[in-house]
């Protein structure tokens, strides 16, 4: 089938089962899935502009549809989403612009999937020693109190993640303003530190395309300490608003190739659905430690687009 915004010819079904991978993925770990989707359309052809904003485009409605089960979970923090909103974007904005800036030489291509590389590959590492290193810490603790196994983090709890130190000093980091956010069992924290974690994953979210969730999501459990399955419907109800306002901006721009948005969204739909019924039944620390190989699968698919020069089929 012939894209005629982006003059690339891709078959539908290829992008109906990453729409779907994608929508399971982002219901599970509450991620909008681009380490996935923005790998994939470039292997499919489509140039490194229109992946971005074509991937922010069809993120938008995978991610109300799992907003609105993780909703019914009681898995939002709409507080903590509504503040993030003031760093988001500018994030987004900043990123985009970047993006407009790249169009105009002809290394965009290996800028963009560089630092795509780089960052993916980073987060992938980071999340499979912590969540290897806290799932050996609880049940060593597990051991020692003399019960068979670790009882799952439930959702309105903290997950004891190994670097729980961390966000533990980031809330005690006297910079006033300062907020509440009862939902996530956060008696107080910095506003300004809410709004450099949504800054940041406004800024990739724009840079890099998707919902910057692979960003995000750690932010929101590492730094901030926010439980792992609240940190996932709070991370799709932010990515609504940081891939929405990308979209419209990209569009703009004349980075979004619509078809091809709408084509992912028919399987990104039913897999969204399927991921959240998931989340459930599976603690923090072990959804933190299945996350990590999603990433390394992107950073691959890129760098064989970016050292072959060939198209995935």
């Amino acid at each position: 089938m012939n894209f005629p915004i982006s003059d690339v010819h891709i078959a539908p079904i290829y992008l109906i089962l990453v729409g779907f991978v994608v929508g399971v993925l982002g219901g599970f770990f509450g991620v909008g899935g681009s380490f996935i989707a923005g790998p994939a359309l470039f292997g499919f052809g489509l140039p490194m502009g229109f992946v971005i904003g074509t991937d922010l485009a069809h993120i938008v409605g995978k991610s109300v549809v799992a907003a609105r089960k993780h909703y019914s979970l009681g898995n939002i923090d709409f507080r903590l989403g509504g503040l993030m909103i003031i760093g988001t974007i500018p994030g987004v904005e900043c990123g985009a612009r970047i993006i407009e800036y790249l169009k105009g030489t002809a290394w965009i291509n290996q800028v963009i999937g560089g630092t795509f590389i780089v960052i993916l590959v980073f987060i992938s590492a980071f999340t499979a020693w912590e969540g290897w290193a806290t799932l050996k810490a609880q049940r060593a603790k597990a051991k020692e109190n003399g019960s068979r196994d670790e009882k799952p983090a439930a959702r309105n709890q903290k997950d004891h993640s190994v670097f729980a130190f961390l966000a533990k000093h980031v809330q005690r980091l006297n910079l006033p303003p300062f907020v509440r956010l009862p939902a996530s069992n956060i008696k107080r924290i910095s506003l300004w530190i809410v709004i450099g974690v949504s800054f940041l994953g406004g800024f990739f979210s724009g840079l890099l395309g998707g919902g910057a969730g692979y960003i995000r999501m750690p932010s929101l459990v590492y730094i901030l300490g926010i439980p792992t399955h609240i940190a996932i419907g709070t991370d799709l109800f932010e990515i609504i608003i940081s891939a929405g306002y990308g979209t419209f901006t990209h569009a703009l721009k004349g980075n979004v190739d619509i078809l091809v948005a709408l084509v992912m969204h028919t399987g990104a739909v039913l897999g969204a659905q399927l991921g959240v019924a998931l989340t459930p039944y599976v603690s923090g620390p072990r959804i933190r430690l299945a996350f990590f190989p999603l990433p390394l699968i992107g950073a691959a698919i890129i760098a064989h687009g970016l050292i072959s020069g060939h198209n995935v089929p």
